[in-house]
């Protein structure tokens, strides 16, 4: 089975990478690339995110095609797709970090700035916070409700159809923290930073 983890500049991804090969071991082929051809062979992606949506946007575009084969490879052969933090987060059709951004469109909704209530809740919300897992999912399988895992953002995904989310985290309201439609998973927070409970999450995607 080959993996691709889509590199195009989001940000530094070694963890992601290192998390990816230490649980596929030498039964999964793990391939880091932006090339379109090995996308587009691939069993699986994973779409990291660090920064800004409108970065993150950017970075996709800037790379002539990527979007087309992200867009062929998750909507039309509906295989595996696994985005994190804000690879999560451009699924929707909108953000609103820094200017109003268009995202990939493949989970209706929008991205907006977590409601801090007037400074009581500190931004960005970096740490560890339980998450309510609030569906039956192949990501969540053998992990415990209300376990902990690691989040880094000022913004979430807020999506239209209510039935996309998998999991929320009580962050100032309930923060969408996985959200999934079909063959394609998202989620809030770091699963390659939140220890063993994480590294389950990245062997349940890659044994989908």
């Amino acid at each position: 089975m080959n993996v691709t983890i889509v590199d195009y500049n989001s940000g530094n991804i070694s963890s992601v990478i290192n998390s990816f090969n230490e649980v596929a071991k030498d039964k999964v082929n793990i391939e880091v690339s932006s090339n379109l051809e090995t996308i587009k062979t691939s069993d699986k992606v994973v779409l990291p995110g660090q920064g800004s949506f409108k970065n993150c946007i950017d970075g996709l575009n800037s790379i002539n095609g990527l979007i087309d084969t992200l867009n062929l490879f998750a909507i039309e052969h509906k295989k595996p797709l696994l985005g994190i933090c804000v690879g999560l987060q451009m699924f929707a059709d909108v953000g609103y970090e820094e200017v109003e951004t268009k995202g990939l469109g493949w989970i209706s909704g929008k991205v907006s700035k977590i409601d801090n209530k007037d400074g009581k809740f500190k931004l960005p919300h970096i740490g560890w916070n339980e998450i309510n897992i609030t569906k039956d999912s192949e990501i969540f399988k053998g992990i415990e409700n209300n376990s902990h895992m690691y989040f880094v953002h000022s913004y979430e995904f807020v999506p239209k159809d209510k039935s996309v989310i998998s999991a929320t985290t009580d962050y100032s309201s309930k923060v969408v923290c996985a959200a999934e439609r079909e063959n394609i998973f998202g989620t809030q927070f770091h699963p390659e930073k939140s220890d063993k409970i994480g590294l389950k999450i990245i062997d349940n995607f890659l044994k989908l």
